[in-house]
């Protein structure tokens, strides 16, 4: 199945302001004989009104001046291969690659990085659990930046119900390394519900949900509210 999910993120709390960030991600399968490669990319559309960090995109705090801004983030891109015949457990392992392509230097860490990626999957009814896990090292880029060595962990947990309706958290941690002691980590920790649907023949997934960040750099949002939708296109 083809998805294109759109997910906004609301991020407020930090000192600097609130950051609105609509992550574009599209996840396209492409079966190459006995395995399935699964490409997602993930293009952040970015207004924040001061410099904000601890965000995938964005793992330190930029030393700029600067005032609101609008624009395009770093764009990632994830391919997972994975086995075409699935059994009680699905997973995926590839490489992750996240590309220079902010509008503005305040919206991406002008870095090319690269690193593995997996993903573990099972679906025991009514539940289905996971994690995603990602971890990248910049290879090239602004010289002035700070080098990228960021960790990302997500699990996910749905518990369903009746209708399409579930109830689900999907928390993004986030370590970035490069920073000092006390200042690595972002552990978000909140949930959510959902709602698998149908607008005419369009089959749709809504979800919103809030976190608090219980662990978080000096700089970094507090909180986040976020909406998705995402456009299900069945093969």
């Amino acid at each position: 199945m083809i998805s294109l999910p759109i997910d906004t993120s609301v991020d407020f709390g930090a000192d600097n302001g609130t950051a609105v960030i609509s992550n574009i991600q599209p996840v396209i399968p492409t079966q190459i004989g006995d395995w399935n490669l699964v490409s997602r990319f993930i293009l952040p559309v970015a207004y924040v009104e001061g410099a904000i960090g601890s965000l995938p995109s964005i793992p330190e705090i930029p030393d700029i001046p600067t005032d609101e801004v609008f624009g395009l983030g770093d764009l990632n891109y994830t391919g997972f291969l994975s086995p075409a015949k699935s059994g009680a457990v699905i997973w995926g392992v590839g490489p992750s690659l996240m590309f220079p392509s902010a509008t503005d230097p305040l919206l991406g860490a002008e870095k090319w990085s690269l690193g593995p990626s997996a993903v573990i999957l099972t679906q025991p009814k009514p539940w289905s659990l996971g994690l995603l896990g990602r971890h990248l090292w910049s290879v090239g880029g602004a010289s002035d930046r700070a080098d990228v060595n960021q960790t990302l962990l997500q699990p996910f947990v749905n518990y369903n119900l009746d209708n399409g309706w579930y109830l689900m958290t999907d928390p993004v941690v986030l370590a970035n390394w490069q920073a000092a002691p006390g200042q690595r980590w972002s552990v978000p920790v909140g949930g959510g519900i959902g709602r698998m649907f149908k607008i005419g023949n369009q089959p749709l997934n809504a979800r919103l949900r809030g976190y608090y960040n219980v662990e978080r750099p000096s700089g970094a949002p507090e909180w986040s509210v976020n909406f998705s939708l995402a456009f299900l296109f069945p093969k």
